[in-house]
């Protein structure tokens, strides 16, 4: 879902996502051993960072570090389970707590160690002060509707909870509150008062609805993700999956291969400045990628094409968090920093536009390139080899003119 902004208030939306099913990757040879840069260009990973030109969640990696919370170390959160008037609980909260843990496991694969979340819970139902159907979700959610549904929660939960000890909140409804179907993420706005607690401010939440049991623990990783800064990479209007189809979860979060792009690794700091190979102007670059999926090596190839655009390549295989990916090889992807969330700021290059999806997956799901295929720009002068693939990783020759 959207994260609320309290400048653009975009009404939140529900989006249905279909999971996919693996493909076993093609065997190739050996990688060869990169080559050197052809031009002096072909240099520090800085002078391939974009800068956000949206003033919200997009792809710059000059984050607000204000509005948005740190992506790495240890981001300590507090579930607290809510139900209604007009829609009290049953049952226990522990089944509840159980379907979202696996989030942690999860984040903590996808950031190579380098963030852990400390999900703690309260484990007893706190009674919201107004009915479920009060609250705005079904209206289109606006910030000031959500604000007050966080507020209502951390009021109820205060004398419960101290929440000076954290850094954020979930707020999860009991199963029969049909009122709440859908999960945003709450940023707070700095400008006003907002919530506080326990001479706290609560800067970010995420309100979970009925979807959870639909998307699993992968809601926490997208919804999650929003604090961090990043955008919606489903589309707004269109064709929901048009851009990026299943890859990474802050498009499709049941899509097959949900791990989040080598760029926001670097965006967030889960990869460094010497994983990143950029080619910022005109030459030509050979690099050796190693998979997004595990940790250590070269990561991403970025050709810079402009002040807010630029080509990225990386290698994905279907492991850990990719498990089910339909396709293995070489991910391109063209980055606008200055594209609104829900606009399409990632937009995958298809290298296998022609092929017939299985059952389960999309056109986009087998986009990857293998070894052979080329991808050329001709507006922006870019062109992409793949020059070899194996279990190791992929061998992309970068060029511009």
């Amino acid at each position: 879902m959207p994260a609320l902004s309290p400048r653009q208030r975009p009404l939140a939306a529900v989006v249905a996502l279909a999971s996919c099913l693996a493909l076993a990757p093609a065997a190739h040879a050996a990688p060869p051993a990169p080559t050197t840069p052809s031009s002096a260009t072909a240099g520090r990973a800085a002078d391939c960072a974009l800068p956000g030109r949206t003033g919200w969640t997009d792809e710059g990696h000059d984050t607000d570090r204000v509005q948005f919370q740190p992506a790495t170390g240890t981001r300590r959160v507090l579930s607290l389970f809510v139900d209604f008037p007009d829609a009290p609980a049953t049952d226990a909260t522990e089944p509840y707590a159980a379907h979202l843990a696996p989030a942690a496991d999860w984040m903590r694969r996808a950031g190579h160690g380098r963030l852990h979340l400390s999900m703690d819970a309260l484990h007893q139902w706190i009674r919201m002060p107004a009915d479920s159907t009060t609250y705005g979700f079904a209206r289109g959610l606006s910030f000031e509707a959500h604000e007050k549904y966080v507020r209502d929660a951390i009021a109820a939960a205060d004398p419960y909870a101290d929440f000076s000890r954290y850094d954020m909140v979930y707020v999860v409804p009991n199963r029969t509150a049909a009122a709440i179907p859908f999960s945003p993420t709450y940023l707070y706005d700095p400008t006003t008062p907002g919530v506080t607690a326990d001479g706290t401010r609560i800067k970010w939440a995420v309100t979970f609805g009925q979807d959870m049991w639909r998307w699993g623990h992968k809601v926490v990783a997208h919804e999650t993700g929003h604090t961090f800064g990043l955008p919606d990479l489903y589309s707004f209007t269109g064709p929901t999956h048009q851009y990026v189809g299943g890859w990474d979860v802050m498009g499709d979060i049941a899509g097959a291969a949900p791990q989040f792009l080598g760029w926001h690794s670097w965006k967030l700091g889960w990869i460094r400045d010497h994983q990143v190979a950029c080619l910022a102007g005109p030459g030509r670059r050979t690099v050796r990628l190693t998979p997004v999926e595990r940790p250590g090596g070269t990561k991403i190839a970025v050709l810079r094409t402009g002040e807010t655009t630029a080509y990225v390549a990386e290698s994905r295989r279907p492991e850990h968090n990719d498990a089910s990916a339909c396709s293995s090889g070489v991910l391109i992807y063209k980055v606008d920093s200055a594209a609104l969330t829900g606009e399409g700021p990632v937009r995958i290059m298809n290298g296998n536009p022609a092929a017939t999806p299985p059952a389960g997956c999309t056109p986009l799901d087998l986009a990857a390139y293998t070894p052979g295929q080329t991808f050329t720009d001709p507006d922006t002068g870019v062109r992409i080899d793949v020059r070899a693939g194996g279990p190791s990783g992929d061998v992309v020759t970068l060029s511009a003119t």
